[in-house]
């Protein structure tokens, strides 16, 4: 079911329910897509950097990295195109994250899971010094009777 809610860009009420903006804004970020996409599409623009697509069109480099991120604007298609990583700010040119970044995660991933099956087996280790043992005397005894 639709929902009110103020948009997040001007502010103004709307209902909310395929979009997270109101129409107008929709509508004022469709133009801003069309614009950047036949800049870039024109031949000699093809390997304009973010910067000089931001200069040339008019619109906010915010909104060119939002585009990317979203798919509709490709890199391989474009090579001048990069934008930063979403936790250093290193220029790159496909996913959220650079791969130093990537890497830094990766290796924090695995320092975690050795230091948890390192600690398991000192667990499974303490238990064993503990065990005990039951012996089959009674039972054999029983046996023979």
């Amino acid at each position: 079911m639709p929902e009110l809610a103020n948009c997040p860009k001007c502010g103004k009420v709307f209902t909310k329910a395929f979009r997270s903006v109101c129409s107008a804004c929709h509508d004022e970020v469709e133009r801003q897509f069309q614009e950047v996409y036949a800049f870039i599409r024109k031949r000699e623009n093809r390997r304009a950097t973010m910067e000089e697509v931001e200069e040339g069109t008019g619109v906010d480099r915010e909104q060119i990295v939002t585009f990317v991120r979203e798919g509709r604007i490709l890199t391989s298609q474009f090579p001048g195109l990069s934008y930063p990583c979403e936790s250093c700010g290193a220029e790159i040119r496909e996913g959220r994250l650079c791969g130093s970044c990537k890497g830094n995660i990766q290796d924090g991933l695995k320092r975690r899971d050795s230091e948890a099956a390192f600690e398991q087996r000192k667990t499974d280790r303490s238990k064993e010094r503990y065990t005990t043992y039951h012996s089959l005397g009674d039972r054999v005894n029983k046996d023979r009777r």
